[in-house]
């Protein structure tokens, strides 16, 4: 299998770590050290099933966010949708958001 390599946009990178906080802060999370495994959760998925999970193309009004994306279902009542483009065996990921968001109405999982 080849070797894959994963890249963030610095506004995602700077999302995923704001998530700790906001998800510790909104008492989704009792300790801080669960937000940030929660986080790391997301994170894992993307880097192990990007190159192999069935994505979808994004629909043309949300186009701007990414050509291509995947959902990760983080619980019963939250799914992740990972926006990303790609060549070859790189992918950048370009908007991360959940079903929680205006942006979810459009997407189908």
């Amino acid at each position: 299998m080849e070797e894959i390599e994963v890249f963030y946009k610095p506004e995602v990178e700077h999302f995923l770590n704001e998530l700790i906080y906001i998800l510790y802060k909104e008492n989704y999370f009792s300790y801080l050290e669960n937000a940030i495994d929660y986080k790391d959760k997301i994170i894992d998925f993307v880097e192990e099933n990007i190159a192999n999970f069935p994505y979808k193309n994004t629909p043309l009004p949300l186009y701007s966010l990414g050509s291509k994306y995947i959902f990760y279902n983080s619980n019963s009542r939250t799914t992740w949708y990972v926006f990303f483009e790609n060549e070859e065996h790189q992918y950048l990921i370009t908007y991360i958001t959940n079903n929680h968001s205006e942006v979810a109405k459009f997407l189908k999982t």
